[in-house]
């Protein structure tokens, strides 16, 4: 059970927590709790990585390290364009390229898994997160999407210059009504197989070695939750087994 949960790094600081919400009326998890959960968001640096897995080891009862993740979307200290930006230059060359730097840098820093590639189709300028997608046409968005795979994760097993890919946010999160974030998402079959599914087939095949829900509603029923889609259609139609 504890594997399941994750915390953001205030978490494991000392000093005055940034945690807001029903979490903050505890302020700190319970060590029980703490040295049982599987990962951390939001650290970064090699110094503090270490400095919290080495803490947290000698406590954890099964010695199962903790799993640093992070999104580095566009670069990790490299700055490079937004992956809309990415996508306009055609050239999936250039998003691997991007892609492999960003996951040197991640690793060197103590992340292993990045919340990337966001493979969304987007054609609803009102959404707040436009930016972070390949754009609104299903082929670009699925060579970009296996390009950036292929860059963050190198070879598998994936060594110590490259991080686990997240393929997000399955499926459909860029239309919501109304571009409206974590709206209700109607849209038909059809549409959501011709033009919204492939790019993360493509992410998929390309072995990304994890995927993250979205956060709408499809089909009538909240994608976490989401039988149709996420057993039918991710585990057995896609075949994504959960990281090879």
């Amino acid at each position: 059970m504890g594997q399941l949960i994750q915390v953001t790094g205030d978490f494991f600081r000392n000093g005055d927590s940034k945690i807001t919400g029903p979490l903050s009326q505890e302020n700190r998890l319970k060590d029980n709790v703490r040295y049982t959960v599987g990962s951390v968001l939001g650290i970064s640096g090699a110094s503090d990585v270490e400095n919290i897995q080495k803490e947290y080891l000698k406590h954890n009862r099964l010695k199962i390290p903790l799993l640093f993740m992070a999104d580095v979307v566009h670069g990790y200290k490299t700055i490079f364009p937004i992956p809309l930006g990415l996508a306009s230059t055609f050239n999936p060359d250039m998003m691997t390229i991007s892609s492999e730097v960003a996951a040197s840098e991640s690793a060197a820093g103590g992340v292993r898994v990045t919340f990337a590639p966001m493979t969304d189709l987007v054609r609803d300028p009102r959404w707040g997160r436009v930016m972070e997608s390949t754009g609104e046409d299903p082929y670009l968005n699925s060579v970009m999407a296996a390009a950036s795979v292929k860059g963050f994760q190198g070879k598998l097993p994936i060594d110590e210059n490259h991080v686990a890919a997240t393929v997000k946010h399955f499926a459909a999160y860029g239309a919501p009504e109304a571009g409206r974030q974590y709206n209700t998402v109607d849209i038909s079959e059809w549409r959501f197989r011709d033009q919204y599914l492939s790019s993360y087939k493509a992410a998929i095949d390309a072995q990304a070695q994890l995927v993250m829900t979205s956060f709408n509603t499809l089909f009538g029923i909240p994608a976490t939750c989401n039988k149709y889609l996420m057993k039918d259609i991710l585990r057995d139609e896609l075949t994504f087994d959960g990281g090879r």
